[in-house]
């Protein structure tokens, strides 16, 4: 699949840009993967599975091409997706070309672009310690542009706090759909499984996208400095080499945590690096739509029998 290096994408400014060179990328590279049938065709038609209902085929459009068809359901026509962006100090780090509050924000603009393209209804939530910014899912003329006009303001939180924010979108979010976590993640995970359980038995499907820096997972700085905790302002001198052995225990331990937590809840999470191509998150997206499609026909299947 073709994948463009994130080096690269920073040369753009626009958010905008980046969006659509990412999701042109990954639908080029689409026609000759195995999720062959869901670019172009993904709008109005996939391709017939095994336990789809035949009254659904197009007959027409067979007749004309040879290739069964079925008219997408309207439940799969209206997706809504709720992106959750961490704005917090924390995600201002990086060691590349791009921090992780760059890539979010790009992560965010590319599923935003690629949604509405697909027609989708599409909404942003940013939180550091608090929810901040709110823009309800919509599929409208205009509202690909406030959501990318939101995305171009730096950070202003603070600290990171998962279970505040949440609880406060959770009130917010009255009908079913997806929600889309962006966030390093770095923050206490006392009450993390809590709150995405009560998003998820509020019938939300939950993608968690942990953006991490290369530099975080080895700790590779350079010689002792004196560094400033972005979050709290704190300043502390570390030598990397003597801290190293013990911070990567507490990291790993840190990873190992969430990943149990998703895992518990049939969460997917994906760690994305601010080092790799972006195409990842649109691949998350397809399979997390494609597991709930399957879930959507099997209670179907149910109600019917």
């Amino acid at each position: 699949m073709h994948s463009i290096d994130p080096n690269a994408l920073v040369q753009l400014k626009s958010l905008e840009l980046r969006a659509k060179f990412v999701v042109e990328g990954f639908l080029t590279g689409l026609n000759r993967s195995p999720y062959h049938g869901f670019s172009v065709e993904f709008t109005e038609y996939r391709q017939y599975t095994q336990g789809d209902d035949p009254r659904y085929l197009d007959w027409r459009l067979y007749a004309r091409t040879d290739r069964d068809y079925i008219k997408r359901f309207e439940d799969e026509t209206n997706l809504r997706c709720q992106l959750l962006l961490d704005v917090s100090k924390s995600m201002a780090f990086g060691s590349g070309a791009m921090n992780k509050s760059d890539y979010a924000r790009t992560l965010a603009a590319t599923l935003a672009y690629f949604l509405t393209l697909q027609r989708d209804a599409v909404g942003l939530a940013t939180f550091s310690a608090d929810l901040e910014e709110f823009i309800p899912t919509r599929y409208r003329a205009g509202h690909l542009r406030r959501i990318l006009v939101t995305l171009e303001k730096s950070p202003q939180g603070a600290s990171t706090l998962l279970a505040k924010p949440l609880e406060q979108l959770a009130e917010r979010l009255v009908r079913r759909g997806m929600l889309v976590l962006i966030s390093d993640l770095l923050a206490p995970l006392e009450t993390l499984e809590v709150s995405l359980g009560s998003l998820a038995a509020r019938g939300q499907e939950v993608l968690v996208l942990q953006v991490v820096d290369p530099a975080e997972e080895t700790l590779e700085l350079g010689g002792p400095e004196l560094f400033e905790d972005l979050e709290t302002g704190r300043q502390l001198y570390v030598d990397p080499a003597a801290a190293r052995s013990s911070y990567l225990a507490r990291w790993k331990a840190h990873q190992a945590a969430i990943e149990g937590i998703c895992s518990r809840l049939g969460i997917t999470r994906t760690v994305l690096r601010t080092n790799e191509p972006l195409d990842q998150s649109l691949s998350s997206l397809l399979r997390l739509r494609l597991q709930g499609r399957g879930v959507s026909r099997a209670r179907a299947g149910r109600r019917l029998a």
